[in-house]
């Protein structure tokens, strides 16, 4: 397993936190700023619009079931736990080593991006 497939994916949000930063000094914070009352409730319009869109997409069809609407909501740390039980499976079962390099790059990935992008939140919060 390379140390960059454990690095990079924990990197992705600094990196765009970054890139956001960089924009912002190169236009000194007046990126996307409304400058009269008309733009910014536009922009407000905007956003509300963008927020009603992103809901409707997630929502879901239909009177769903409460344990359907848990499982849509952890799938990405259901999808890692089962990655890590295969990948723990594959170490003692013994499996080709070109496959158990797979599953732990894998592995490591997914943690190192769940766990890395909970870090460098609770980081950027102070």
């Amino acid at each position: 397993m390379s140390l960059a497939t454990l690095l990079l994916p924990s990197l992705v949000p600094v990196l765009a936190d970054g890139v956001r930063g960089l924009f912002a000094r190169l236009t000194q914070g007046k990126g996307a700023q409304p400058q009269t009352v008309a733009e910014a409730i536009q922009l407000m319009n905007a956003q509300v619009g963008r927020l009603q869109a992103l809901a409707a997409l997630d929502a879901p069809v239909g009177n769903i079931s409460r344990w359907v609407a848990d499982l849509r909501a952890s799938f990405r740390y259901l999808a890692v736990g089962c990655i890590l039980a295969a990948t723990g499976v594959a170490v003692f079962v013994g499996v080709e080593p070109a496959a158990l390099a797979v599953l732990l790059d894998l592995s490591g990935a997914s943690m190192s991006f769940i766990i890395g992008e909970r870090m460098y939140l609770g980081l950027r919060a102070r």
